[in-house]
């Protein structure tokens, strides 16, 4: 049975949604698909570079070990690298700061033809900056709006903005942080800034509340994906980029004029 993510339409409550939800999907057929989907995916990212009117951006949104990479590479295993543009947005650099805070983040926007990843992204302006008090309550509860005109005028022109937030449990991210210690490979996922921003669990989440309810718009809805299991995560994300791309019925391009009439000696 097919599944999908919950897409925002509405005011929500975290607190009514599961994180550990999986359905009646069966794990190990679910993963059976991902090659399958991979191959789908790269034959839709061929079409759209080969047209080249329109861009893809995916937004991941989530706490930390909410699996925003492992989301990423899953969804992208067999697309051709030259037509990915990601971007991961850390402290502002001197000059980023001399700008308005989307300026940065305008620049990173993919061109036509390709897809973009935001492996976190504007939003958070509305999440760190807000719940660390880097800004004022008047400053920051502007930029909701400013971030639905922002993605209101890309998909305006060309880009298919696709907003995903991995939600995640407090329980799951415990157990996700001592595997990471406890995995010689993962300690460099690990720092002390994840257990401050642990112990700021609740302020994050009315924050990521507030977010979801104010910028989930009709141009780019926010997706809710249950994110303690991994593989039900992915399978979630793929098939709603799988289905946006299929929704844009792309067709491959003719020959330019003329050139069906070379003949070659």
């Amino acid at each position: 049975m097919k599944r999908q993510p919950v897409i925002i339409t509405g005011k929500i409550k975290l607190k009514h949604f599961a994180a550990d939800e999986c359905g009646t999907l069966d794990k190990a057929k679910t993963k059976l698909l991902a090659a399958v989907h991979g191959r789908r995916i790269d034959v839709l990212q061929q079409l759209l570079h080969a047209n080249s009117k329109q861009a893809m951006l995916l937004i991941f949104q989530g706490m930390d070990a909410s699996g925003k990479d492992g989301a990423v590479r899953h969804v992208l295993q067999s697309v051709n690298p030259a037509g990915v543009e990601t971007a991961n947005f850390k402290v502002p650099s001197a000059e980023e700061a001399a700008h308005d805070y989307l300026w940065r983040i305008h620049q990173a926007v993919p061109r036509r033809g390709s897809i973009g990843v935001f492996n976190r992204s504007h939003y958070e302006a509305v999440l760190t900056e807000r719940v660390l008090g880097l800004v004022p309550k008047k400053i920051w509860s502007r930029r909701y709006a400013q971030i639905v005109d922002f993605e209101r005028m890309l998909v305006e022109n060309g880009v298919l903005v696709l907003k995903f937030y991995l939600h995640l449990s407090r329980k799951e991210q415990a157990a996700r942080f001592k595997e990471r210690l406890a995995n010689p490979k993962k300690h460099w996922k690990f720092s002390e800034a994840d257990l401050t921003t642990r112990l700021r669990w609740d302020d994050y989440m009315e924050a990521y509340e507030d977010m979801l309810n104010a910028t989930s718009h009709p141009a780019a809805r926010w997706h809710l994906v249950p994110a303690d299991r991994n593989w039900y995560r992915d399978h979630l994300v793929t098939e709603t980029v799988i289905h946006a791309l299929e929704a844009l019925k792309m067709k491959w391009p003719p020959p330019a004029k003329g050139m069906s009439e070379i003949r070659f000696k």
